[in-house]
């Protein structure tokens, strides 16, 4: 898979500042969250990386505090499907949207378990940040 990121978003190119929103992204795949991690980050937004879906889930129950979650379906541990479901039952993490980022074909379970939006890889990156930005942004 090619993974050619914008190195700049319409709010970073239009210079307009950003919130410093907390994300927290469980992706298994190093080469895909790396380059994820640093497209969020180029909006001044702080990414917390999780390779495993029970680890993710640990961060939420632990006292995480995060303004959106972004999760892969396919994860160790716990899949993206049911971390969405566990996740919605937490309530610090009842209202922060998410977003399913994933190259598996599962957006009606993702929409039932819950997820916000819902992006297909590898094309969905480029819309990744301004998703991330549109759901943030509803509060």
């Amino acid at each position: 898979m090619n993974l050619s990121f914008p190195t700049q978003t319409a709010a970073a190119a239009e210079g307009r500042g950003a919130r410093r929103y907390s994300i927290l992204y469980a992706e298994q795949a190093p080469l895909v969250a790396d380059a994820v991690r640093e497209t969020l980050e180029a909006e001044g937004w702080r990414v917390e990386v999780c390779a495993r879906g029970d680890e993710a889930l640990r961060r939420l129950q632990n006292g995480g505090r995060f303004d959106l979650l972004i999760l892969d379906f396919r994860l160790p541990g716990l899949d993206g499907l049911e971390l969405t479901r566990r996740a919605r039952a937490l309530p610090r993490a009842l209202r922060a949207p998410i977003i399913m980022f994933t190259d598996s074909e599962v957006e009606r379970d993702a929409r039932r378990a819950g997820v916000d939006a819902y992006l297909r890889k590898p094309r969905g990156v480029y819309s990744l940040a301004r998703t991330a930005a549109g759901l943030l942004a509803r509060g």
